[in-house]
């Protein structure tokens, strides 16, 4: 599958993580991605070890993902290459309570491959220290 920009491999990155397939959701990521996740203090860079990561994520009851669009930042590095940054919550359940986990993100894509995703960096978005 190849999509027409940036934008549309983000919606579809969304709506992956919210369906809850691994498969679906690490066949964005090209096979020399880099993913340094949101919930994993170690660096994933193996197609088997993005699917391992969105499988463990998956498992969470009430898992969503929400997108802050007003946050979405667009860089264009050439014609295919993309860099998307913003902030979108995860949402699952922890002990039956459903919770809400801002984070940010940037992605670097080129749109001009089947599997977009090079590199994704996300981080819980910190508590001010004051």
């Amino acid at each position: 599958m190849y999509f027409k920009n940036a934008d549309e491999v983000l919606f579809q990155w969304v709506s992956r993580v919210c369906s809850g397939n691994p498969d679906d959701i690490a066949a964005l990521y090209h096979e020399s991605a880099i993913l340094v996740p949101t919930f994993s203090p170690h660096t994933v860079m193996t197609t088997e070890g993005v699917r391992d990561y969105f499988g463990q994520l998956a498992s969470r009851e009430g898992l969503g993902v929400r997108l802050h669009n007003k946050a979405l930042r667009k860089q264009s590095l050439s014609e295919t290459v993309h860099t998307l940054s913003g902030i979108y919550s995860f949402e699952f359940e922890v002990d039956q309570v459903l919770l809400s986990f801002p984070s940010r993100f940037t992605f670097v894509m080129d749109i001009s491959l089947p599997e977009p995703i090079l590199h994704h960096h996300s981080s819980q978005v910190p508590r001010n220290l004051s």
